[in-house]
């Protein structure tokens, strides 16, 4: 027999807002279920109001957990700057780490900051690099509005949710609910068994050779950016856009 698995009778504690768990328990009562569509509106409405002008995007996904003094922060502030530069507002999750570096790299350059931060008890706060940001309850309205005002998106080294967030952008490109917007992931020593996989994945043909070519695979901040500005913006023919008044009254900024 081998190993007995180390986590094996431990008890997890789930994180974040119990409305998602209760939810996702299972079937409730119709008039549980109907307010919780109606909370789940009511975010949506939100994100939509409070993001409507923050202009075209691209988001930056990367752990929660890395300090200002490492090198993969040093390398997301580089790359915040670098968007910054191109005329991109740089979105993020919101929290610490690779998110507040990339946000603070933007807002040394002169750029806009916006974080799209999910409630947790522990890890998310919002960084003291935002602009504007927005809080939710429920991971998958984030998500969405994370994509929503994304011509492009950056994958710095991370954990679970980052990986979520990669694969989730390339499988909706692949499967065409997405454009074809451009998708760097940073790191190559820290991705390195993750791209040896997805190779594996061609070999036994459960993607194609040209689904290797969603994504960019780089260390290179200047590799990454000419990827961006030639996909992201002179694909999409981006241009500064006249600023727009907000309405106060429907919750815009």
């Amino acid at each position: 027999m081998g190993e007995a698995n180390n986590n094996q009778g431990k008890h997890f504690t789930p994180v974040g807002s119990m409305k998602e768990a209760v939810f996702l328990e299972g079937p409730q009562s119709r008039w549980k279920e109907f307010t919780f569509l109606l909370k789940v509106m009511w975010q949506f409405i939100y994100g939509f109001r409070k993001l409507h002008f923050v202009g075209p995007c691209v988001t930056v996904f990367g752990s929660a957990r890395f300090k200002e003094d490492h090198p993969y922060y040093t390398l997301a502030r580089e790359m915040g700057s670098e968007l910054a530069g191109l005329g991109f507002t740089v979105m993020t999750g919101g929290g610490p780490g690779i998110m507040e570096a990339a946000n603070r790299g933007a807002q040394e350059a002169g750029g806009v900051s916006v974080g799209c931060n999910i409630i947790l008890p522990h890890e998310q706060q919002p960084n003291p690099y935002l602009d504007h940001w927005v809080d939710f309850d429920y991971f998958f309205v984030r998500k969405t509005l994370l994509s929503k005002y994304s011509y492009g998106f950056v994958v710095m080294p991370g954990g679970y949710g980052t990986l979520d967030e990669f694969f989730e952008a390339i499988t909706l490109i692949q499967t065409g609910k997405f454009q074809k917007f451009p998708v760097v992931l940073m790191g190559k020593e820290y991705h390195k068994d993750l791209y040896n996989h997805i190779q594996g994945m061609v070999k036994n043909k459960t993607i194609s050779d040209m689904d290797t070519d969603l994504f960019l695979y780089t260390d290179s901040v200047e590799e990454a950016i000419a990827h961006i500005n030639r996909y992201g913006i002179e694909g999409f023919k981006l241009k500064k856009r006249r600023r727009v008044r907000p309405i106060s009254i429907l919750g815009e900024r």
